[in-house]
């Protein structure tokens, strides 16, 4: 994948949040321009991970399994993208959100 690929070109990328380092993002986001509509934060795998991982909510299970569909990203660029993520952003490991439809507000998916 080439940066004039991604909906948002790296130059017009601003810094909106404090670096907390990277995360999954789905291509259905950062190629497709869609919204995240479902967000999680899991353990993270080294360092400088997060542990957020960020999907449209439209991915289909085969779309997950195929790795050229998701990238790893700086969590500020996936704020670029969609701002609704920024508030949620402290919530700690093993927060699951959904958007709420029509809204920039998400909601805890209860377990």
């Amino acid at each position: 994948m080439t940066d004039s690929e991604f909906k948002i070109p790296i130059e017009n990328i601003k810094d909106l949040i404090v670096p907390m380092g990277f995360c999954l993002v789905s291509n259905k986001i950062t190629v497709d321009g869609m919204q995240v509509g479902f967000m999680y934060r899991e353990k993270i795998f080294e360092k400088d991970d997060s542990g957020w991982r960020f999907l449209s909510g439209t991915e289909s299970q085969e779309y997950l399994d195929d790795p050229k569909t998701a990238k790893i990203l700086d969590v500020n660029t996936v704020a670029n993208y969609d701002k609704a993520i920024i508030p949620y952003l402290k919530m700690p490991v093993g927060t699951e959100l959904e958007r709420v439809e029509g809204s920039n507000e998400f909601r805890k998916l209860e377990e």
